[in-house]
């Protein structure tokens, strides 16, 4: 059975979206409406089109320079069981992934037992930039994220300790 998957599109390969040569998906649809977006197309939750997670997976393989996959947006925990299958089946195919989201971990965490699929998520990603773009902190100084206030999280430590520890992408 296919998993289907709300897309604005795919960036076959990037070097600006977390480590190494990476296929970034960006998810449609963002609750958070960030000032100063440079995605507000992925805003609107009926726009973009659908693929299946299995058809992504396929278009990585065919190119053996990447090794991992990042999840943008628009925000991929608006379709965190989608982009938890997603992000399952590319560790499975041997890929890193990296993600990003306007909400920060700690608030990921509280919603736990509101929202399992964030933790399903979470469970199969490697490095998190979390919290909102905020116009007033942005900085093209930073290394894969673009405001300040926004952190790059080891997400296995995070998870085993239950809360936020910085990446080394810091």
């Amino acid at each position: 059975m296919s998993t289907k998957i709300r897309l604005a599109g795919v960036i076959r390969e990037s070097i600006v979206d977390g480590p190494g040569i990476r296929m970034t998906v960006f998810c449609q649809g963002c609750p958070h409406h960030c000032k100063g977006c440079h995605n507000e197309q992925t805003w609107d939750f009926a726009g973009g089109y659908d693929s299946t997670v299995e058809k992504i997976i396929e278009e990585a393989k065919k190119d053996k320079l990447i090794k991992g996959l990042t999840l943008s947006g628009g925000e991929p925990f608006a379709q965190a069981d989608a982009m938890a299958e997603l992000a399952r089946q590319a560790k499975a195919e041997g890929y890193n992934i990296f993600c990003y989201t306007g909400y920060t971990f700690e608030k990921l965490y509280a919603d736990f037992e509101k929202h399992p699929e964030y933790k399903k998520l979470l469970e199969q990603c490697d490095w998190l930039v979390d919290g909102p773009f905020i116009l007033e902190e942005k900085s093209l100084m930073l290394h894969f994220r673009g405001s300040r206030n926004q952190r790059i999280l080891d997400v296995p430590k995070s998870l085993e300790q239950g809360k936020a520890v910085m990446s080394e992408y810091n």
